[in-house]
């Protein structure tokens, strides 16, 4: 029988099943931070079961971090309170973390692949719903919730129904300045954020085979915006050539044993999926959103649409945006760049690569975040720190810092911010704030203009 990637992956990992029922699929790589982990930990304790497997159980901190002055006690209560059972509860339980201060320490989709954790053919999972971004190396990668993280630490399974899939190609060559995020921005702004609802989406064709492993994780990231229990991307010589002589991955005669498995997981020549949608790549342009769920994108030279959906108008009040408006020329006073979406090496030099040689406009608060300790050092031997520095931009130390209010990092209430993360619901940056989402070429362009612009016309 042919079979998709996704089914290949599952298949290898399926302890046992039910008929016509759920699954015990096996989990390789179990990934934890401070925010979803202490009640879990909890519960075990209190019903004193052992956690089963530490040793593939992988921990850093990073949804609390500050991202200023790292080497001093963190000051708010609530965050340092969780970084310190985080401590406590790995170091009582025999469980690697890499905690502030680390060289290793980052944000755990970030850290996790740029140190080999990551492989194809696994499958991960963590209290966290962008985990899906580890799909892009041909691995069924998911957020779960605070009782599944118990019953991985129990027993290093989980009982799931297998999702249905999906499958979406996109072929062609993308326009310059047309980056990744682009790319699943403008997938989303066409199927909406309920089209993968029960599936696990593939993502096939030219344009994913060209791209980087840094843009496909960008990709594999934001499926969970489009409702998929997560994304996949068959791995191939970009995967292997990432992956090889990275910390913890294999080595010497084992790796090219991994690799020659590595090579029998892309989805079988005339493999049927659940669902298929194709794109034509000459159709996608620099986006950004305008409302309140990654489904309401534009291109950025478009005028927002008309919609008599009540939710949609909702969207736009909270916005200040009207219906037919276009966002060019829009003051912008906040511009982050970072995120588990969009703070990789590549990320920032694509940013720096745009700022060499300009300066930011003095309107504009210039957040730059790395995803991980090892990016931030990148940053600095590349040079791309003195470009940043030279035209005004902050560079911070790394975490998730604004992509959530749940640290120090927050825009305040009524502004705007072209972000590079994956959400912009309402107050997803700190009460009452307006999230426009976008890549970082157009979060760095944004930050110099003082304003929305459409960096395609400097491409044609």
């Amino acid at each position: 029988m042919k079979k998709t990637l996704f089914d290949k992956v599952w298949d290898a990992h399926v302890v046992d099943a039910i008929d016509n029922g759920p699954q015990i699929l096996y989990i390789d790589k179990h990934l934890i931070h401070e925010v979803t982990s202490p009640q879990a930990f909890n519960e075990l304790k209190d019903r004193d079961i052992p956690i089963f497997r530490p040793n593939q159980i992988v921990a850093t901190a990073d949804h609390n971090t500050p991202t200023k002055n790292q080497h001093l006690p963190v000051r708010d209560d609530l965050s340092r309170h969780q970084l310190e059972q985080l401590a406590i509860n790995c170091k009582a339980n025999n469980i690697t973390l890499y905690e502030l201060g680390h060289k290793y320490n980052g944000i755990v989709h970030v850290m996790a692949p740029e140190l080999g954790v990551t492989q194809p053919g696994m499958t991960m999972v963590c209290g966290d719903s962008h985990t899906s971004t580890h799909g892009a190396f041909g691995t069924i990668a998911f957020g779960i919730g605070t009782s599944q993280v118990a019953q991985v630490f129990a027993s290093q399974c989980l009982l799931l129904t297998k999702p249905k899939s999906l499958r979406v190609t996109v072929n062609g060559t993308l326009k310059k300045g047309v980056l990744p995020k682009d790319v699943i921005l403008y997938i989303i702004s066409k199927l909406g954020t309920n089209s993968g609802t029960g599936y696990f989406c593939e993502y096939a064709g030219d344009v994913f085979e060209n791209m980087s492993m840094e843009g496909r994780m960008t990709v594999c990231n934001m499926s969970i915006e489009m409702g998929a229990r997560g994304g996949m991307i068959a791995p191939d010589q970009t995967t292997f050539e990432y992956i090889k002589g990275r910390e913890f991955a294999p080595k010497g005669e084992e790796f090219e044993k991994k690799v020659a498995y590595w090579k029998t997981l892309p989805t079988d020549d005339g493999a049927s999926f659940d669902k298929e949608y194709i794109f034509d790549a000459e159709d996608i342009d620099p986006m950004i959103t305008y409302g309140t769920n990654p489904g309401m994108g534009i291109k950025i030279s478009e005028a927002i649409p008309n919609s008599k959906n009540e939710s949609d108008k909702k969207s736009l009040a909270y916005m200040n945006f009207s219906a037919g408006e276009t966002l060019l020329g829009k003051p912008i006073n906040y511009v982050f760049i970072g995120s588990c979406t969009n703070s990789r090496i590549e990320d920032f030099r694509v940013a720096a690569n745009y700022i060499k040689g300009k300066r930011k406009a003095d309107n504009v608060t210039a957040w730059l975040v790395p995803g991980s300790r090892q990016v931030e050092t990148q940053i600095v031997e590349e040079g791309l720190k003195d470009v940043f520095e030279a035209a005004g931009f902050e560079l911070r130390q790394p975490g998730c810092s604004a992509c959530l209010a749940m640290n120090d990092d927050k825009i305040p209430q009524g502004e705007y911010c072209v972000s590079t993360s994956n959400r912009n619901f309402e107050g997803r940056q700190g009460q009452g704030s307006r999230t426009i989402l976008a890549s970082p070429l157009v979060a760095a362009a944004t930050a110099v203009e003082g304003a929305i612009i459409d960096v395609s016309k400097q491409f044609s």
